[in-house]
């Protein structure tokens, strides 16, 4: 993926979001579920660091399969400064390829791998991470953001 996908997905209002209409600079992150413990970790920095994101003149988006209502409940729960969508049908994922195969205590499943793209003004990949782990993300986020 070089540039950023042609995707839609909903807004906790109910309302479409076409990610080619948004302001780019923009970072997208995939993680796999509300309201558990690593995701709201990551929402939460992102939260903390949304006023320097908006300094660097970078949208943040967060994705998951969750619903437009789970994620109002998510938002209104922690305060969250971040936008939030989601991908229900998982269009978003597959376009990604967040969508992987993963396993836990032995058992295998499919599942959103927990990734993050950064695109540039003019809405080309310039950084992505993969099999994220969310301690100090959100700040090397940022950090590379700032370097666009």
């Amino acid at each position: 993926m070089d540039m950023l996908p042609d995707v839609t997905v909903t807004a906790p209002d109910g309302s479409v979001l076409r990610l080619k209409d948004r302001l780019c600079p923009m970072v997208v992150y995939f993680y796999p579920k509300d309201d558990t413990t690593g995701c709201t970790r990551e929402a939460q920095d992102f939260s903390t660091l949304a006023a320097a994101f908006t300094t660097a003149g970078v949208s943040v988006l967060g994705i998951s399969r969750d619903t437009p209502a789970k994620h109002q409940k998510f938002i209104a729960k922690y305060d969250l400064a971040v936008a939030l969508a989601s991908d229900e049908d998982g269009s978003a994922c597959e376009a990604f390829g967040t969508w992987v195969e993963k396993s836990m205590y032995g058992r295998t499943y499919m599942g959103i791998e927990r990734s993050t793209f950064l695109f540039d003004r003019e809405g080309r990949l310039a950084r992505e991470w993969r099999k994220v782990k969310v301690a100090g993300h959100a700040e090397a986020v940022l950090e590379a953001a700032r370097a666009l």
